[in-house]
């Protein structure tokens, strides 16, 4: 009985060595694997939290910029109201306003009422 189960000994040995390096060879051929999808999470963490940080400042940049926006469109409009007048008063004859209007155009500022007809 002692030499069967020396022998069975011998034989279970070979066996859990064979089994063990397979099972390390797949741990080890799945590092690469595990550490890429690892990384890769990261980064794409790291950008969206960049990309939403980013976000908000815009944001708050446009909503800084809002009242200065709308000064400029009022100056604008008040701007284009004065060349209509202008335009209107060169219409009418007034030498002044021809001089004023032939300089607008000459800088390639766009004038609306020059080109309307007079009544």
């Amino acid at each position: 009985m002692s030499i069967e189960n020396e022998s069975s000994t011998t034989e279970q040995v070979p066996d859990e060595d064979v089994a063990q390096p397979q099972s390390v060879e797949r741990r080890a051929s799945r590092l690469p694997l595990i550490l890429t999808v690892v990384s890769l999470l990261v980064w794409f963490g790291f950008q969206t939290v960049q990309l939403v940080l980013e976000r908000s400042h815009l944001i708050s940049l446009r909503a800084n910029m809002e009242p200065a926006m709308q000064e400029s469109q009022k100056m604008r409009s008040q701007l284009e109201s004065l060349i209509n007048k202008t335009a209107e008063l060169a219409a009418k004859g007034n030498a002044s306003a021809k001089t004023a209007i032939d300089e607008l155009e000459k800088r390639g500022i766009p004038i609306k009422g020059a080109a309307q007809p007079s009544k």
